[in-house]
């Protein structure tokens, strides 16, 4: 048993949870109330497990726990469509917002909620056989997620040192922005991603809004859709958990590889194939086609060009109906293009997973499902496009001390 403790920390986190447990429900025949839509089926695969716990009564129960500092959220979740799925006890609120503030979220209001959720997150790890890890998901620019989410982060790193923690933030957007004071949050807690986070994937909402609207044609795409692909990238790199492949990569491997030095563990990930319904219809996806749009800078969910950095690790998920030897033939292809520079002392650069289980997706949603689809995790020096955006209006604003009395 390879199991995996998903936190969904803040709005974001939620809401990016909402995303992600309606894919792995999909995928592993669980209906949003939590009963198996066959329960044989289910009773000989073991694949669920990772992610879902099997109650006594039948029941799966997502091995997760979604914290925010207000109700609001979090009552929505206890009101929509997943109501069944949850334990009331894996949906932890507060009463008062952390207002967009770090410190609030950090020192204050958050500080009152910490003991509760470490006690759930001990309950779920003991009932773990091989606890892999953990995956956090939040933003930095919200007060709980910035805050409350690195409080957490430290106290895993203290208490479960040796197991992997994966972290899905959602940095500020360039020019969208949700308050004034993301920068400083943002700053805040990119020290804790630094210190206690394994590896980070790092994704920004204008990223994710232009592929909508460039790939999928919605120019004016909802929350959900955003979440959507995320939970795709999120699918891939956990699909070799839990199905069966010809080449599978665990969640160690992923820090092995794409992690030359502590420190530099900022990733940036990438999808493809994402195209409409309509156009699914009438596209090939061969190997070669989806490895080269993968790399495409469109495709990347962070507002950044990997063509202006050079790759240090560079990790291809592939699913579905995929051979090892077209892979090869691709990645020789692309080790062949000039936009793609490795740094001098990494000269294979290249990780490849293959699993036999192809994407699935939501009846309602934009993307058109695809018979072979590959996710990229890549560690370039590109990401520090990201930083320099992040730290260049933090610097404005401290200049003038702007704000710095609410920290």
């Amino acid at each position: 048993m390879r199991e995996i403790i998903s936190l969904h920390i803040g709005q974001a986190g939620i809401q990016v949870g909402n995303a992600c447990w309606e894919l792995f429900c999909m995928e592993h025949g669980v209906l949003p109330d939590g009963s198996a839509h066959d329960p044989s089926a289910l009773s000989s695969d073991s694949s669920f497990s990772t992610f879902f716990s099997e109650m006594d009564s039948g029941r799966f129960v997502p091995r997760a726990l979604m914290v925010d500092l207000e109700p609001g959220v979090v009552d929505q979740v206890k009101t929509g469509p997943q109501k069944g799925l949850w334990n009331p006890r894996q949906l932890i609120s507060g009463k008062e917002d952390a207002a967009n503030n770090y410190a609030r979220g950090h020192f204050t209001v958050g500080k009152d909620l910490l003991e509760p959720t470490l006690d759930f997150i001990r309950n779920l790890a003991e009932e773990c056989e091989g606890l892999q890890g953990f995956m956090l998901f939040h933003s930095v620019g919200g007060g709980t997620g910035s805050g409350f989410g690195s409080l957490l982060l430290e106290q895993l790193s203290a208490e479960y040192g040796k197991k992997t923690k994966l972290d899905f933030c959602v940095f500020p957007s360039p020019l969208l922005s949700n308050s004034v004071v993301e920068p400083y949050n943002a700053v805040l807690s990119t020290h804790a991603l630094l210190e206690h986070a394994d590896v980070a994937f790092v994704m920004d909402n204008e990223a994710i809004f232009s592929m909508c609207r460039r790939q999928l044609g919605t120019q004016h795409a909802q929350y959900t859709s955003l979440n959507r692909l995320i939970a795709q990238v999120l699918s891939a790199l956990t699909a070799s958990l839990r199905f069966e492949g010809i080449l599978n990569v665990d969640l160690a491997e992923f820090q092995t590889n794409l992690v030359p030095f502590p420190r530099i563990h900022f990733m940036l990930c990438s999808l493809a194939p994402v195209v409409s319904r309509a156009q699914g219809l009438h596209d090939s996806n061969s190997v070669a086609q989806i490895t080269q749009s993968v790399f495409d800078p469109s495709s990347v969910m962070a507002m950044c060009d990997p063509r202006k950095g050079k790759y240090m690790a560079c990790c291809l998920l592939y699913r579905g109906e995929v051979v090892a030897k077209d892979v090869n033939v691709s990645v020789a292809l692309m080790k062949q293009k000039r936009t793609i520079k490795f740094v001098d002392w990494s000269p294979t650069g290249f990780k490849c997973g293959i699993n036999n289980r192809p994407m699935t997706v939501a009846a309602d949603g934009d993307l058109a499902a695809a018979s072979r689809s590959v996710c990229m995790v890549a560690n370039t020096t590109a990401i520090a496009d990201v930083f320099q955006t992040m730290n260049h209006k933090f610097d404005m604003m401290y200049a003038r001390r702007a704000f710095v009395h609410w920290f």
